[in-house]
């Protein structure tokens, strides 16, 4: 007789920081990047958001990505739930070698960490991933498809969009880098776009956006149908 499924841990969110780690990001601006994302999950203003949820605590996971073929968890999923393991998570964010290599393929992060949420141990009351890129889509399949996949299944997907000096990279048809994110791959109940530089801008957008999405207790993905 099989053993029974071993019971998921309910947590109150679900949150995979998809981060680039494509060949437009050096390896300043990659640890400048974990920098971010770790004073943001050890900042007393995001624990505060944690402890506020109804359970108290979050699972959260930290992908780089970068080409189809080349998406990496560097912090797999870690229930944050305090000061103590936030700043395990920082830790480990900030010493983990790179791994991602190629082009902005943001449907294969998508598609990835999608995985991640649906092969996890735990149940949040909401998902979320948390995309940041600075360059469209390039390679795998569309992004639309993958993020009206996630969305089905009940994943928010929200966008932070780096400026590069001069401009940098442009959407199709040389759109706004901010308004192709916003059309193909943003997506779900609550889905929203922020931009920074790559400065002390971008600290704080991703604080901002962290307490956010922590924060917002109402449904993700396609659960806006309801209303």
């Amino acid at each position: 007789m099989p053993a029974p499924a071993a019971a998921q841990v309910a947590v109150d969110l679900e949150l995979v920081l998809a981060a680039d780690g494509s060949g437009s990001i050096d390896d300043q601006e990659l640890q400048l990047q974990r920098e971010g994302y770790a004073a943001a999950i050890t900042h007393p203003d995001v624990l505060g958001s944690i402890a506020a949820g109804s359970l108290g605590r979050i699972a959260v996971a930290y992908v780089e990505w970068g080409a189809a073929d080349s998406q990496h968890t560097i912090v797999d999923w870690r229930m944050i739930d305090g000061a103590d393991s936030a700043a395990a998570f920082a830790q480990e964010l900030r010493t983990r070698p790179r791994a991602a290599r190629g082009w902005n393929s943001i449907s294969g992060a998508i598609d990835y960490s999608a995985s991640l949420i649906r092969g996890n141990d735990f149940e949040g009351e909401r998902k979320v991933i948390d995309v940041s890129g600075d360059g469209p889509q390039r390679g795998g399949r569309p992004v639309e498809v993958a993020r009206d996949e996630a969305v089905l299944d009940g994943i928010t997907i929200n966008a932070l969009v780096l400026r590069s000096p001069g401009g940098g990279y442009r959407g199709p048809g040389g759109m706004p880098l901010a308004d192709h994110y916003t059309i193909s791959v943003i997506g779900g109940f609550g889905a929203f776009v922020m931009t920074a530089d790559r400065d002390e801008s971008f600290r704080r957008a991703i604080l901002a956006k962290m307490i956010r999405e922590i924060a917002d207790t109402r449904p993700t993905g396609a659960q806006q149908a309801a209303r």
